[in-house]
């Protein structure tokens, strides 16, 4: 005699699917958990690999940084050659041999900026731009320094309006930098140089009301007075 099937409730059948599911799992792994320890142990290597290549770059940093504190009191004084050079007898690596052991770090990257305004200073203006273009670190102020130094090195080659353009970039990568209005009133000059009046006045006028304390205060009359 046949018997009336029991209907399963929900809880039951919710019950009976996570059983299956179990079983299920368990034939997989047993089928294939030589891929499942491979792919986990690929896993562990890369994880493993990427922590071990970022104690290695926070290594790198530190010493870029050590070497380009003893290299500072080089630039300091004026020694620009030297800072470039570096002093062997001392073991003293200079800008260039910094950057081109750690220019991927964040020290190295500033030390292009120093190495940089050495070219500049002694007069190698190519040299020079090569550094600031090829700066890409994460700190402001030397991406400001950066623009600003490629800004001279296309007032230097009389492109003044590129030069302006670089200058004002410059001056807005930080409301902070102390350097605004000096950058600010460099693409002024480089504008009117240009023959950008209109520009150059209202840049001017700015510098004239909001950086009355600024070094370059007292200059700003002497152009708008050839502007007027």
């Amino acid at each position: 005699m046949l018997t009336k099937k029991k209907k399963l409730s929900r809880k039951e059948i919710k019950e009976d699917k996570l059983v299956e599911f179990y079983y299920k799992s368990q034939s997989y792994f047993q089928e294939n958990k030589n891929k499942i320890f491979t792919y986990l142990g690929v896993v562990a290597i890369v994880v493993i690999a990427v922590i071990l290549y970022m104690n290695y770059r926070s290594g790198q940093n530190q010493e870029a940084g050590e070497h380009l504190t003893k290299v500072m009191n080089l630039y300091d004084t004026g020694d620009f050659l030297g800072a470039i050079e570096g002093k062997k007898d001392v073991k003293m690596l200079g800008l260039k041999e910094i950057v081109a052991q750690y220019g991927s770090t964040e020290n190295g990257e500033t030390a292009k900026i120093y190495l940089a305004n050495s070219y500049a200073s002694l007069g190698k203006p190519d040299e020079a731009l090569k550094y600031y273009e090829d700066y890409s670190g994460n700190i402001d102020i030397y991406k400001a320094a950066s623009l600003a130094g490629q800004a001279g090195y296309y007032a230097f080659k009389s492109e003044y309006e590129k030069a302006a353009d670089l200058y004002m970039k410059a001056s807005k990568v930080s409301k902070t930098d102390v350097m605004n209005s000096d950058y600010m009133f460099r693409a002024a000059v480089n504008y009117f140089d240009a023959g950008d009046k209109d520009q150059a006045k209202s840049l001017l006028k700015t510098i004239k009301d909001e950086y009355k304390t600024s070094a370059v205060y007292s200059q700003v009359d002497k152009y708008l007075t050839q502007l007027n």
